[in-house]
């Protein structure tokens, strides 16, 4: 039975194997030792827990077009098969979108470097794949993001419990995430777990520094399921820890909407598809 996730050394001669293992057995693998420096990260958790904290935050209302900007606790996403919205605000980052004054360019830097490293991750998964899999691709995986100005960095703030919450809130429900693959360092605070195939609950590792990777649900349907989309959720904090915040930076790898996943979905068919169940959702 799996109880926990490897720690894959980034710079082991075995890491691209070691890693696209992981990722297919769990949906998840868990990175030290990679290139996206410690202190930078921390940077931008620090300089956006204070941008949360603000008034100043309401003047990035999000796009309605674009999804840019910021987005309420009042307006936060509601996971799919889920009654009640996820207790969480967040700024969608997009290097043409909106970005706040208040903080400096570190997420666009982040977003660059981030996006680098993910292009070996995806080269790792292709290399590393099956030939049968291999064969499922339309394209290389890194070839997939190739032009797209769709990958997203969100920053992610769980504000601190109040004790009126929603009864069955939560920070962040069970769900799984569209994309093709999300790269999210470690947060500031515990909470992440994921769903082991076994049915039981497997808490994320939090130290600092480590990074995670997880399958979306374009890499599942390009693979024909043999990289699983694995349902992860954040929990709510409980003692004294109700009264910390929580900041997480995940990245969200899209590729292009022309990109075709299978023979049933494009990237954009796909995408469209899932904004419209989330839309029939919050109009239920």
């Amino acid at each position: 039975m799996t109880t926990q996730l490897p720690v894959i050394d980034f710079a082991a001669a075995d890491a691209p194997q070691a890693f696209t293992r992981s990722l297919h057995e769990t949906g998840f693998a868990v990175l030290r030792s990679h290139p996206l420096a410690y202190a930078m990260v921390q940077g931008i958790y620090a300089e956006w827990a204070e941008f949360f904290r603000s008034e100043a935050k309401h003047a990035y209302d999000y796009d309605r077009q674009t999804h840019a900007g910021y987005f309420s606790p009042d307006i936060s996403e509601t996971a799919k098969g889920q009654k009640q919205r996820d207790l969480k605000e967040f700024f969608h980052i997009y290097p043409w979108g909106r970005f706040p004054g208040e903080v400096s360019k570190a997420a666009l830097t982040y977003y660059q470097e981030a996006n680098d490293l993910a292009q070996t991750l995806l080269r790792w998964v292709d290399a590393h794949s099956p030939p049968e899999v291999r064969a499922l691709y339309s394209m290389d995986l890194p070839d997939m993001l190739q032009g797209s100005e769709h990958t997203l960095l969100r920053v992610l703030h769980y504000p601190p419990l109040r004790g009126d919450e929603v009864p069955q809130a939560v920070r962040a429900a069970a769900h799984t995430d569209i994309n093709l693959l999300t790269l999210l360092p470690a947060a500031t605070e515990p909470g992440l777990q994921i769903l082991a195939k076994e049915g039981h609950w497997i808490d994320v590792p939090c130290d600092h520094g480590l990074l995670i990777v997880n399958i979306g649900d374009m890499l599942a349907e390009a693979s024909g399921q043999y990289f699983p989309s694995t349902v992860h959720q954040v929990l709510n904090p409980v003692g004294g820890d109700r009264s910390k915040s929580r900041i997480s930076l995940p990245l969200f790898l899209h590729p292009r909407r022309d990109v075709r996943l299978s023979e049933r979905y494009t990237v954009g068919s796909y995408f469209d598809e899932r904004l419209r169940e989330l839309r029939a959702l919050d109009a239920a």
